[in-house]
């Protein structure tokens, strides 16, 4: 089973907020929809703005711990190389 790590924004050069998961798209969905409060509820990041798969959880979970002790410059970083118009890739996610 894929894994993921994901990073969410509420906007550009917003609020960040970095998770791990392994139904990327359901765990999105439920961030975006508030289901459950927390940070992601609390200061409305929803968007997608960079993710990476991995072929274990653990291994997701692992480098979700290093990138949550990364520096915001580095983060940002990350998310240009990938995304450097910084869309929703949730949208991408479901086609």
């Amino acid at each position: 089973m894929t894994s993921h790590v994901d990073i969410l924004a509420n906007q550009r050069n917003g609020t960040l907020y970095t998770g791990s998961t392994t139904d990327l798209a359901r765990r999105v969905w439920e961030h975006r929809t508030a289901v459950t409060p927390g940070f992601t509820k609390t200061y409305g990041v929803v968007m997608l703005v960079w993710y990476e798969d991995h072929p274990r959880i653990i291994d997701a979970r692992i480098r979700e711990y290093a990138i949550k002790r990364w520096r915001r410059a580095w983060k940002l970083a990350l998310i240009e190389a990938m995304n450097p118009d910084r869309r929703d890739l949730y949208l991408d996610l479901n086609q």
